[in-house]
């Protein structure tokens, strides 16, 4: 397992109910499917202390949630991914995430879970491509048109910053109409 994983040893050893259990089967699950799968624990908060372990392959592939009577393995990109054998029984709605609850009792389909995984990490390896080298627009350079700058000139050989007058507007004028 990668060097990151005490976090994940120390979650699976606070939670020393059934739950740590099957966060700890999960585990050797998604180890077995993928064996470059870094792991980690993310979002400590107050109301969750203990965080939520993730599992990451050129990103976020999975994430073990361990909840008040559940435990909950959130697939990032869950809408994506072919779910032949129906595992998905949570967050179906939407268009990014899909999540398998596990309750107590709950048998896992190991087989069907390693395939899974493998299509999470397919779509996050097909995802990343190749890196694009953007080209700079003419017009976001910093040369300026010549059109531009011998405007500019102009105006100021003139004694006109820019085109803004400098006289300030009188109050016993009226007001063009366009400017009120």
């Amino acid at each position: 397992m990668p060097s990151g994983s005490m976090p994940v040893d120390d979650l699976i050893a606070k939670t020393r109910d059934w739950r740590g259990a099957a966060i700890a089967k999960i585990r050797a699950i998604i180890h077995e499917a993928d064996p470059e799968v870094v792991e980690g624990v993310k979002w400590r908060r107050p109301g969750n202390p203990n965080g939520v372990a993730v599992w990451e392959h050129n990103g976020i592939v999975c994430m073990g949630g361990i909840l008040k009577e559940r435990v909950r393995l959130t697939f990032y990109a869950g809408a994506s991914l072919a779910d032949w054998k129906g595992l998905f029984n949570a967050m179906l709605v939407g268009n990014k995430a899909r999540a398998i609850d596990v309750y107590e009792g709950d048998g896992l389909n190991e087989g069907a879970l390693k395939a899974l995984i493998r299509a999470g990490v397919r779509h996050n390896l097909a995802r990343a491509g190749p890196i694009k080298v953007r080209k700079r627009h003419p017009k976001t350079s910093r040369e300026r048109s010549p059109a531009r700058s011998t405007s500019v000139r102009v105006s100021r050989a003139l004694g006109n910053a820019g085109g803004i007058s400098k006289k300030p507007f009188s109050a016993g004028k009226r007001r063009p109409p366009h400017s009120r």
